[in-house]
């Protein structure tokens, strides 16, 4: 199992991940999920007492991993039985400034001892090694890392003095150099000023003497920055203010921005009203400021395919920002919509995926396909999806203005590529890639996104008096809708299919694979919850897919290989995911008429509180049989159904007990 990536903290433009022996790994700046500093390594912290040292990573460190509740500031305690401290980190990066804060305490439980910290911090700037230099910098009291446009000043303070007791600049994978951390090891550093190249570097912070049962603090701080100016302005600041104010105000807002209004949560447990906040504050560190909303930022997952989840699928974006406008945060909607304008091709649709900065990511969608004959290289669900947020944004906040600029160059452009990328024969749309990335065809997923995309820009059109522009948008989407019922439910099997495509030889067939998706039917409004069609739909998909161990939970479709762990297909379809699992739980909230309709429902949102890290982070998917987390973690997917999973319990159990 990977390194998963259990407490995320940032501000929208440094990201800064640990792992689940509290290592830091990954720092993003000045982009969430763009240019890793680090490029996934551990950087180190280590603690030396009176002569014995240990690393972080050492097992014998008893760790609980853990936020401060309702903040993006951590709260981990580490204790070690053999040099009996324990040690409490409180991390955060400030909300206002690029910066990231750490303070430990380290309580002595034994007899008086002289106890010293270190920092360590592998570079990678712009992820890769090559010409990097790492030196003591006087005007800072520090440590600094650079090369081109980006900066990196390591500080720290102890008592009412900032400053270094220790610093180490080094080579690391080089002529079989490990890196400066192996030089804290007997608790010295041997000053080196400068080095350049493949470098690291540690600092150290000497807490002196601590008796037993007393505690010693220390704070270091990472500041980044795109030149020396920008950097030293923070630096005096944090020289002027201490420390102590910026985590101290940080705590604070982000306890007052996850709280914004009162929430209630029914009958719903203690914890997963804690875990619903902490899946919108984890939501939040995986957005950048620019608007991109980022799958997944964790860099263990390029060891498995050599690329990563840091990029922006409009589709995860789309359900993303549309969990936040249902939690009533505004801001955050808006700037992904502004960066849909701008990224949204000319003839209408959206790519595959993209970078945090708006630019095309990688893709392995081809632009022809088995004869050569040009095709778009998409996914159209996530064409129609973007517009189905934006109408649900709308719907919910009514703000007409903003959408002004928006109308022609982005809806309607949109609604005309919609419209036209129809099959004349089925009424269905024509060809493209699935939700999961795996397959070409006309999926049952897809037609639910873009008839509920054609629903959204005829709603548009009718708020702009554009009635004809309406018409045909709706007429479209009614096609689709009776495309659907004719080629995509099987009366014999009594329920939806995956997908209908295109063989080699030019005849076209039916997958019959059970997958999770077909939820979209009747999520995005196509069909009715209750719909008989549904209904035995969906009970195939629980009959199915739902994992027969003790973990439980619900398989994106019928062996699935992705990551696979048991060939036992008959009891493990495939992992459980927590998205496919929450999709069941919308639909039982839906479809129920009484309050006792809502108990399966309740139970999945415990199971998923159930089955989150400590620390309330959700992975991709669950080890069938250890309920261990499996792929990136967190996924932000993951996090922003949970947040819809409750909004909707809670809204529907309020209607049925009024």
């Amino acid at each position: 199992m990977a390194d998963v990536r259990d407490l995320p903290i940032g501000n929208g433009s440094l990201l800064v991940n640990f792992d689940r022996n509290y290592q830091l790994r990954d720092i993003y700046y000045p982009r969430v999920g763009q240019e890793n500093h680090t490029s996934g390594e551990p950087c180190r912290f280590g603690i030396w007492v009176d002569g014995r040292f240990s690393w972080l990573d050492d097992p014998a460190w008893s760790r609980n991993l853990v936020y401060l509740p309702d903040t993006l500031v951590t709260n981990v305690t580490l204790r070690h039985p053999d040099l009996t401290v324990t040690l409490t980190f409180n991390d955060t990066v400030d909300l206002g400034r690029d910066m990231f804060l750490r303070r430990v305490k380290v309580l002595n439980e034994g007899s008086e001892r002289e106890v010293r910290l270190f920092f360590h911090y592998d570079w990678h700037i712009y992820g890769t090694e090559v010409g990097d230099t790492v030196m003591y910098y006087p005007a800072v009291k520090g440590l600094v890392a650079y090369k081109g446009q980006r900066c990196f000043a390591a500080c720290g303070q102890v008592g009412d003095r900032i400053g270094l007791d220790g610093y180490a600049c080094g080579k690391k994978d080089v002529g079989g150099a490990q890196g400066t951390w192996r030089d804290a090891e007997d608790g010295e550093l041997g000053n080196n000023p400068i080095e350049q190249g493949s470098v690291d570097m540690t600092l150290a912070l000497n807490l002196g003497r601590i008796a037993q049962g007393q505690e010693g603090t220390a704070y270091q701080w990472l500041i980044a920055a795109r030149n020396f100016a920008e950097m030293q302005a923070v630096a005096d600041v944090v020289t002027l203010r201490g420390p102590e104010a910026f985590l101290v105000r940080t705590r604070s807002y982000w306890t007052a921005w996850v709280n914004k209004e009162e929430r209630e949560f029914a009958d719903l447990s203690p914890q997963v009203a804690a875990l619903f906040r902490r899946c919108l504050l984890v939501v939040r560190t995986q957005i950048d400021s620019g608007g991109a909303v980022l799958a997944a930022n964790d860099a263990d997952v390029v060891k498995f395919a050599r690329d990563t989840y840091s990029y922006m699928w409009p589709r995860d974006a789309a359900l993303a920002v549309y969990a936040m406008d249902q939690a009533g945060y505004v801001d955050v909607p808006r700037r992904f919509f502004e960066l849909c304008a701008r990224i949204v091709t000319k003839e209408g649709y959206f790519r595959h995926k993209y970078t945090p900065a708006g630019d095309p990511g990688s893709s392995w969608h081809p632009w022809v396909d088995a004869t050569g004959k040009p095709q778009y290289p998409i996914q159209e669900d996530e064409t129609g999806l973007v517009l189905f947020a934006l109408w649900q944004h709308y719907d919910r906040h009514k703000d007409f203005e903003f959408f002004k600029a928006y109308y022609r160059p982005l809806i309607i452009l949109v609604g005309d590529f919609l419209a036209s990328y129809i099959d004349p024969l089925t009424g269905l749309p024509q060809p493209s890639y699935d939700l999961w990335e795996e397959r070409r065809g006309v999926m049952s997923f897809t037609v639910a996104a873009v008839w509920v995309g054609l629903r959204a820009a005829a709603n548009f059109a009718a708020l702009y008096g554009e009635m004809t522009l309406a018409d045909r948008y709706r007429g479209v989407a009614d096609g689709i809708r009776q495309g659907t019922l004719r080629f995509l439910f099987d009366p014999e099997l009594n329920r939806f299919i995956r997908r209908i495509y295109v063989k080699p030889d030019g005849t076209t067939a039916r997958d019959l694979t059970i997958d999770s998706s077909v939820y979209g039917l009747w999520y995005f409004g196509m069909f009715a919850a209750d719909d008989p069609q549904i209904v035995s739909t969906m009970k195939a998909v629980y009959e199915r897919l739902w994992c027969k161990t003790a973990v439980g939970g619900i398989a994106r479709y019928e062996n699935d290989w992705y990551y696979q762990v048991s060939q036992d297909i008959g009891n493990v379809p495939g992992n459980p995911w927590f998205i496919c699992t929450m999709w069941y739980g919308q639909w039982l909230v839906s479809q129920a008429r009484s309050p006792d309709d809502l108990k399966k429902a309740h139970e999945i949102l415990e199971w998923v509180a159930q089955a989150a890290l400590p620390s309330g982070v959700l992975s991709e998917q669950l080890d069938p049989y250890t309920k261990a987390p499996i792929s990136v973690s967190p996924l932000t997917w993951s996090h922003a159904t949970l947040v819809s999973l409750v909004n909707e319990y809670v809204r529907k159990r309020k209607a049925l007990t009024a």
